[in-house]
């Protein structure tokens, strides 16, 4: 079964209609038998993260609750009773690769790039599952201090599991589809849930994200984030030397 993001024009966003959509999907393949669920996004990105269209009128309630919905879906996602597959490439941005880092398998195309900017505006999302893929430490650091990763190194430190050209992708599906149907089902659910999660990890990871959003000023901080970033680009391409001819 495969999901795939079709929000091309909006880099796949996560908006509130996409995120529900996601959940209708995990309901349909947890009734369906689905061995192997496949998440891909349409066009030149695969996410860039929550959706901010219209973020300036939105009360702080709403937005808590748009990431609390983001968060059961990664969290669904993490501990789902059958294989999961993330084919990345463009950006990767903050719930974008989150939801990428949920997924239990994670190939990386050449163009692929991930970052976790949600620190930056006071949000805890995604940290601890980051953690356990690549390590505290690595995790820490990259957080911080907003670093983009690019495909080679998302696999160098675990973030991806395989790094593939177009060419090579559909072998890399169909290998890691034959994996997931290898065992029977209640096998292969037995055995992703005793090596998954504690619910009370994923409790504490939803208790994280909910005490960091509360704070008030929620939207106002995601806009100051995002003027930011506007004005770093506008410094960074003024300071580009210009071409001559």
């Amino acid at each position: 079964m495969t999901l795939t993001l079709s929000r091309p024009e909006q880099g796949n966003a996560l908006s509130h209609d996409l995120v529900e959509a996601l959940h209708r999907g995990l309901d349909e393949a947890l009734g369906n038998g689905t061995r192997m669920l496949v998440i891909e996004g349409e066009g030149r990105n695969f996410c860039t993260g929550f959706d901010l269209a219209g973020i300036e009128e939105a009360p702080d309630a709403d937005l808590l609750m748009r990431f609390i919905r983001i968060e059961q879906l990664l969290a669904r996602l993490w501990s789902a009773p059958f294989a999961t597959l993330a084919i990345a490439g463009g950006r990767c941005f903050g719930a974008g690769a989150d939801l990428f880092a949920a997924c239990s398998t994670r190939l990386a195309l050449p163009d692929a790039s991930f970052s976790f900017p949600g620190a930056a505006f006071g949000l805890v999302l995604g940290t601890r599952r980051l953690a356990a893929r690549i390590g505290e430490d690595e995790a820490l650091s990259i957080i911080a201090s907003g670093e983009t990763v690019d495909a080679e190194k998302a696999l160098e430190i675990g973030l991806a599991t395989g790094h593939v050209t177009e060419t090579e992708l559909e072998m890399m599906v169909e290998k890691a589809t034959a994996a997931a149907v290898r065992l029977d089902p209640e096998t292969f659910a037995a055995i992703r849930c005793a090596a998954g999660d504690d619910p009370a990890l994923l409790d504490r990871d939803l208790a994280a994200l909910v005490r960091s959003a509360v704070r008030p000023g929620l939207a106002q901080r995601i806009c100051d984030y995002r003027a930011a970033m506007k004005r770093k680009h506008m410094q960074d391409k003024s300071a580009r030397p210009s071409s001559t001819h």
